[in-house]
């Protein structure tokens, strides 16, 4: 009945009358310490239970022949004792002396040798050894089928044991199949509240919760459930068993707050029947952590593992596996927090107990080996976290059948390193592998099946295959929808992958659609507080970035940021992502000064948080570079940008898509300082990482032939920039839907090259075809449409339809002058009015406009930025023309000395100043 107290007052009353009656070495003294040694066993008191077992060995070695079966019991006490304690050699030792006794006390076919067969067996299960448990299992049931008729209860447990390793091989189906051989059993043999019949309908219900089958195992859980109701007092123990075994199904459902009902329950009840030290009540305060874990109650995660490993440590020996199993759980809490360091030192302690207590092929040594490859994999280190999984999949290889769904963990483990690696082939190589073993083993609509779906897709998306990206995400979400409740948060991530591939396929509206059904759930699922929440805020602020509605991005992106910061200690990665976020909107809205404080946060962060060569620092180092580009400091941003390729070029391999982007970047300012030639070196270096890394028809191609094709513009080498903007054009065709907004880019480019070649009707075809792609792919106010209405302006002006020429512009003007947009974009357009009424021969209204746009970029630009030469050398022309030549002058010799000191002497914009000086110095 559970009431150890009880038990525990009538034994020792039994054992006093014993003591006073009979001599101090009668064996009758040996069978009453014994039973009081049991009771301190269930209590979890193993130091007393030992003491007691070994008081009755002693009686019994005094008075007993040393071959009498009565010191088997004592012998096989013992054993249990320190297989409880995780003393697996000890346990054996004694197991054996009492199997040794027993094999010449008895026939082979006695079935007390079957007791101590599985005995050692499930010592064996215990160290991961299957196969020998297997062995010895078997042994004992052989026995017990010899010895007894088919229907005899004993041989339940033993279907049950053997089911029991089946279980954890991962071969459910044999697992089912001798656990339903017991129940047979015991439906035959016992009344159906029969509490037997209930261990059964547990070992069932694990089965089909491990299988995912999750509404199966309720229904064993509950039937086990129903027979304890009527069968125990209520404050019985092993309802604590079955509460937390439904709270565990909750759990896996997403379920969070009827997992701690349930977790509760148990806790309540282990807590009225053992004292406070009893590892059952570690075991529930680690339920309860896990639970507050998957909620992103990371305090209180870590209050409750503590409770439990402060009850283990003094319940326990130091080298007892139950305590790398909270070491283990402490240790991942402070991944999840970004304290990699900490996490680290918690999974090796974890690791140094497991080394001590088990076998070198043991599965846990495996469970350890993974949980450090991922804290490397966080860090960035991804050689020394491969080396960490690959010291576990040899392990599984060793213990386990190669179908087991381990495997499928450790093939995915490594296709994630090999994804972040930017290596997709031997990822995809990797996910595939782990696909196959999933499929064999698990029932198709298994939630283990869906995530290997998943990781499939995430390669696919990164490969650029976004239609193969969305049928994989669109596989693992029907699995979810069917055998997951509708607000479980693995659905949510399901919508975020599936609005992922939406917004990288141009697609925002849908992309919107996507993360807001991950937000709803994620906000039905967790306290407003969560991470998640979080995260699905920076999607949504993403998608509206990418639409060009800043003030929104900003707002969503500040929502993140507050729960980051709460959640989260100051020095955690994911709090440097969210000050990288705002300041990436921060420069997209011009503001570059609020931009690198905020990009230097997160730099800060990351410094702390990281070592010198990880690649968080690489990624801050560019967007720190991309600003100061923006603000025409070229050597600055060179600078930012050659600490970070130094960084990616240590950290990943050759033909890493990040190479690409680092080269890129330096070739862009180079592009910007009118140094061609370095500007193509590194563009086409970039170009050759890309040829290697992805598939043909990559969008991310279509970018590399589009920047080369614009240095060879700016060289005025039209026919080859042509044809490299076909070759973005045609790659950007294949690759994105026909009204993605990136398909308006080549158009873009055709338009500027036409109109430079002064084929004017062409150039405005092409503006026009860019125009219709984002007025349906854009909302109407995106900066965008501004800057391709200020393109068509410009050459209805060059083609003197000057009427034409100003509605355009005030169209740009009229979405840039009411819409949070680059402030840099506005000037852009008021400069091209300017140079239209410059034309007009309206020269106070040009004028107007070119100090508009001036002011702007004095503002918002460094006082040498190139961008204010092109404003001085404007108004110098104005001035020219309205014979002001000492004002001419004074604008020209600035533009001049703005290029001479930031561009190269060949640059044609630096010419053309000259060739303006000249013409004034002329006048003069």
């Amino acid at each position: 009945m559970g009431d150890y107290s009880k038990a525990f007052e009538l034994y020792q009353k039994a054992h006093k009358i014993t003591e006073k009656v009979l001599p101090p070495n009668h064996p009758d003294l040996a069978l009453s310490c014994n039973n009081i040694g049991g009771v301190y066993g269930s209590m979890g008191e193993y130091s007393t239970a030992l003491e007691y077992y070994n008081k009755a060995l002693k009686i019994q070695q005094e008075a007993l022949p040393p071959t009498h079966p009565y010191l088997s019991d004592s012998f096989a006490c013992i054993g249990g004792v320190h297989s409880a304690m995780g003393e697996y050699s000890k346990a054996l030792e004694y197991y054996n002396k009492a199997l040794k006794i027993r094999q010449e006390a008895f026939p082979p076919t006695h079935l007390s040798l079957a007791y101590s067969y599985n005995n050692i067996g499930g010592v064996y299960r215990s160290m991961g050894e299957y196969s020998k448990a297997l062995e010895y299992y078997n042994k004992a049931l052989k026995i017990q089928q010899e010895a007894l008729p088919p229907t005899h209860p004993d041989l339940a447990p033993s279907f049950a044991c053997i089911g029991g390793v089946h279980s954890t091989m991962g071969e459910y189906s044999k697992a089912l199949e001798y656990y339903n051989k017991a129940l047979k059993i015991q439906q035959e043999a016992f009344h159906p509240t029969h509490l037997s019949l209930a261990y059964s309908y547990n070992n069932i219900g694990e089965v089909y919760g491990s299988m995912g089958e999750y509404s199966k195992a309720l229904e064993y859980y509950n039937k086990a459930l129903k027979i304890q109701q009527e069968a125990l007092p209520s404050t019985h123990p092993d309802f604590a068993y079955s509460y937390n075994n439904i709270g565990t199904v909750y759990f896996n459902m997403g379920e969070y707050s009827k997992a701690l009902e349930y977790y509760n329950k148990a806790l309540k009840i282990q807590q009225e029947a053992f004292p406070p030290t009893h590892l059952s009540l570690a075991y529930s305060y680690n339920n309860i952590g896990g639970v507050h874990n998957s909620m992103g109650d990371y305090s209180k995660a870590l209050e409750y593992y503590n409770k439990a490993l402060k009850i283990q440590k003094e319940a326990l020996p130091p080298t007892h596996p139950d305590l790398a199993g909270s070491f283990t759980c402490i240790g991942g809490v402070h991944s999840t927090l970004g304290e990699y360091s900490k996490a680290l030192e918690y999974y090796n302690q974890a690791l140094k107990i497991r080394q001590k207590a088990f076998p070198p092929t043991h599965l846990s040594l495996a469970y350890s080996y993974n949980n450090i490859g991922e804290v490397y994999g966080s860090m960035g280190e991804y050689s020394k976290a491969l080396q960490y999984y690959e010291k576990a999949h040899k392990i599984y290889e060793k213990a386990l059948p190669s179908n087991h769904l381990h495997f499928g963990t450790s093939y995915n483990n490594m296709g994630l390193v090999y994804n972040n690696m930017g290596d997709y082939s031997k990822a995809f190589e990797f996910y595939e592998k782990a696909h196959q073993i999933k499929e064999k083993v698990l029932p198709p609509n298994h939630p283990d099946l869906a995530t290997s779906y998943n990781n499939i897709g995430l390669v696919y998306n990164n490969m650029g295959d976004y239609s193969k990206a969305f049928e994989f995400y669109e596989k693992a979400h029907q699995i979810k929808e069917k055998v997951l409740p509708p607000n479980h948060p693995d659905l949510g991530l399901s919508y975020n992958n599936i609005g992922a591939v939406y917004n990288n396929m141009g697609e925002y509206s849908k992309a919107l659609e996507n993360y807001k059904k991950a937000l709803k759930i994620r906000q039905e699922a967790f306290p407003a507080t969560h991470l998640s929440l979080a995260y699905s805020y920076n999607n949504i602020g993403e998608v509206y970035g990418s639409m060009g509605e800043y003030s929104k991005a900003l707002e969503l992106y500040e929502k993140a940021h507050k729960i980051i910061e709460e959640a989260l200690p100051p020095t955690h990665p994911d709090l440097a992502s969210s000050f990288a976020c705002i300041g990436g909107i921060q420069s997209s809205m011009g503001e570059y000064s609020k931009a690198l404080e905020y990009y230097n946060q997160a730099l800060k962060i990351r410094q702390e948080a990281f070592p010198p060569t990880h690649l968080s620092l690489a990624y801050s180092y560019n967007n720190i570079g991309e600003v100061y580009g923006s603000m025409g400091e070229y050597s600055k941003a060179l600078e930012y940008y050659e600490k970070s390729l130094k960084i990616i070029e240590k950290a990943l391999p050759s033909n890493h898509p990040d190479l690409a982007t680092s080269y890129n970047n330096i070739g862009l300012v180079y592009d910007s300082m009118g140094d061609y030639s370095k500007a193509l070196e590194f563009y086409e270096k970039s170009h050759k990482v890309k040829e290697k890394a992805l598939p043909p028809n990559h969008p991310h191609l279509a970018i590399s032939y589009g920047n080369i094709g614009q240095v060879y513009f700016k060289m005025g080498d039209y026919s080859k920039a042509l044809i490299y903007s076909k070759k973005d054009f045609e790659i950007t065709k294949q690759a994105l839907p026909e009204n993605h907004s990136d398909l308006a880019f080549p158009y873009n480019s055709f338009g500027r090259i036409y109109r430079s070649i002064k084929d004017y009707p062409k150039a405005l075809e092409n503006f026009e075809k860019c125009l219709s792609i984002r007025q349906k792919a854009l909302p109407e106010s995106h900066p965008y449409l501004a800057l391709t209405y200020s393109n068509i302006g410009d050459v209805h002006r060059l083609m003197g339809n000057y009427e034409k020429a100003l509605v355009f512009h005030e169209k740009a003007l009229n979405i840039q002058e009411n819409v949070q947009c680059d402030p840099t974009d506005c000037a852009t357009t008021y400069i091209n009015l300017g140079e239209t009424y410059r034309e007009m021969k309206d020269h106070s209204m040009a004028l107007t406009y070119f100090e508009k746009g001036l002011e702007i970029r004095e503002k918002k630009l460094r006082k040498n930025h190139p961008d204010l030469a092109v404003v001085y050398h404007n108004m110098a022309k104005l001035y020219l023309a309205s014979r002001k030549y000492s004002m001419a002058m004074t604008n020209i010799q600035q533009a001049v000395k703005i290029a001479e000191e930031k561009l190269p002497s060949t640059h044609a914009d630096l010419l053309k100043y000259k060739e303006t000086f000249e013409k004034i110095q002329k006048k003069m």
